[in-house]
């Protein structure tokens, strides 16, 4: 069991999230070594300096941050030049029993949330950091590239700005789990050349990137939620000459996730395709690397 660090917490894990970026440091997208995992749900069960917040069911924000050096100070603590992130860069992360982490980045969980929504929580605000950083009016006309895992929480936070929102979905049951929602399914070739004044480009594929910059407008809006990995070949010039603006998009705002979720205005529970105890967490990311297989869960109580 680890031991929690001045300020930090310990938190017995109930829930854990596989999500693509697990399943790209395993294949070698970026040299971590340690435990995996940065979707969750727990319960702090050890805080030595905050005895009073022992029992709270609580998700985390996954960057940990040093609080003095430059961006620290200019209060963008996820850009931290000295980060840790939880399962990802030298943090031991949530496929495990426990976890620590800062008390600052654990966020209570109301009581009406159940479990298999706040999972959700990490990916769901890293959705809600777009109109974070884009104002998106209800006139607009947006384009999302992409609908696996993140794509589709993505959909779910665009369709509530009331803008017209089309989703390239590929598979069908990627186009199924998105009926509903006040999004229109549409196919490649039916993207209309420099018609969109948003395209959110969330498939992680190079392919996906020249579709969206191909449907932007002038003076249109790319938004990356994408991490490649390698190079993506880019015609420079064009983005001048249209002047395109090019935001990229990471972790996003937990205590509005978790007010959505609380207000149920998005469901991300028909997005679970399996559940599998730790003792088969490799099971789990398995079934998580299935092409049909939207989430997978990890049961770590």
């Amino acid at each position: 069991m680890p031991a929690p660090a001045a300020g930090e917490a310990l938190v017995k894990v109930r829930l854990a999230g596989v999500c693509s970026t697990d399943l790209a440091l395993m294949d070698g997208y970026y040299p971590f070594t340690g435990v995996l995992g940065h979707e969750f749900v727990g319960e702090i069960t050890g805080a030595p300096t905050a005895p009073e917040r022992v029992g709270e069911r609580v998700v985390g924000s996954i960057n940990i941050s040093c609080g003095h050096c430059r961006e620290c100070l200019a209060c963008r603590p996820n850009h931290c030049l000295n980060r840790e992130v939880l399962g990802i860069k030298h943090h031991d992360g949530a496929f495990a029993e426990y976890l620590c982490l800062p008390l600052d980045n654990l966020h209570r969980v109301p009581d009406v949330v159940p479990d298999r929504a706040a999972v959700f929580v990490e990916p769901l605000a890293a959705a809600l950091e777009i109109p974070e950083l884009v104002p998106i009016k209800p006139s607009d006309r947006v384009l999302l590239v992409g609908a696996g895992r993140l794509g589709q929480l993505i959909a779910r936070v665009l369709a509530l700005t009331g803008a017209e929102l089309d989703v390239v979905a590929r598979h069908a049951h990627q186009r199924q789990r998105l009926q509903g929602i006040g999004a229109r399914c549409i196919e490649e070739p039916e993207v209309a050349d420099g018609h969109y004044d948003l395209v959110v480009e969330a498939s992680g594929a190079p392919g996906g990137f020249a579709l969206a910059r191909r449907a932007l407008r002038p003076r249109g809006c790319l938004c990356l939620k994408s991490t490649y990995r390698g190079e993506v070949p880019v015609a420079l010039s064009t983005l001048v000459v249209d002047e395109i603006r090019i935001i990229g998009s990471r972790c996003g705002p937990f205590p509005a996730a978790l007010r959505l979720l609380e207000q149920q205005r998005v469901d991300p529970t028909p997005l679970i395709d399996c559940v599998e105890p730790l003792a088969n967490g490799v099971v789990a990311l398995q079934r998580a690397a299935e092409p049909s297989v939207l989430k997978a869960l990890i049961d770590c109580s």
